[in-house]
């Protein structure tokens, strides 16, 4: 049986820059195909309001294949949408009912300046990174595969914590604006494996104080930054992060 195309309605976040006053304008998506992406659906829209000789609306994007986290928006107030454990581009048009109205919105947090319209500046989750993100290595061949154990575990928790593509779902729909699962995953990663122990105490306190300074919020555990992880990422990577913060200063 041949789908039908549906029209949605949309209200869509338009503003010109970080200074700029924002408003929500409406617009109407027709011939919608059901199993087209959310990103898709945006780009006819776009190309409707180009021939119309309007500005089309800026929203970040690049591998759309949930894999890169830069196509995050608000959808109907859930950071990605309706799906869970998926990014905005993995979102299908089937998801939703023929006449219905969505309300896109970028990530809200003062850490994450709007640009324009849906893009935002997330260029506080790099300088985070910069702070503690590596590991020191002696040079010259690749050492044998199992000249370092590691628990078979801890090698696949680390691996689901390495998983996070950084996108800042879990910003957004935190009430606080917290990065502290962002945070969370990028310590743990490396505070699970042997390799990453001797720079332990240096990171979590390097990276946790730009976390500060960048002004994100406290995480104070409401579970949101957790549900809209794309990647599943679990709040146990915070908990993690306070023991080994902990660890560094008592140490």
């Amino acid at each position: 049986m041949e789908k039908k195309n549906l029209t949605i309605n949309l209200k869509v976040w338009r503003q010109e820059d970080a200074k700029s006053k924002g408003k929500f304008v409406k617009y109407t998506a027709n011939n919608v195909n059901p199993d087209m992406s959310f990103l898709e659906m945006l780009d006819e829209l776009n190309e409707d309001l180009i021939k119309k000789d309007e500005i089309p609306i800026e929203f970040d994007n690049d591998c759309r294949e949930g894999i890169c986290g830069m196509c995050g928006v608000v959808i109907n107030g859930t950071a990605h949408g309706p799906k869970s454990g998926t990014t905005t581009c993995d979102v299908r048009m089937r998801q939703f009912k023929d006449g219905d109205t969505i309300l896109i919105e970028p990530w809200r947090a003062k850490a994450f300046p709007i640009i324009k319209d849906l893009v935002v500046d997330r260029s506080a989750f790099d300088r985070i990174m910069a702070k503690g993100g590596y590991i020191n290595v002696r040079g010259g061949g690749v050492p044998e595969a199992n000249s370092i154990l590691v628990q078979k575990d801890k090698s696949d928790l680390a691996m689901d914590m390495a998983a996070c593509i950084g996108c800042g779902a879990c910003v957004a729909a935190c009430p606080n604006a917290s990065a502290a699962l962002f945070v969370g995953a990028k310590i743990s990663q490396f505070a699970l494996l042997p390799q990453g122990l001797p720079e332990a105490n240096r990171r979590v306190e390097q990276m946790t104080a730009q976390m500060d300074k960048e002004k994100f919020g406290a995480c104070s555990n409401h579970g949101e930054c957790e549900a809209v992880c794309p990647k599943e990422i679990s709040i146990t990577a915070i908990a993690r992060m306070r023991r080994e913060y902990l660890k560094a200063v008592v140490s």
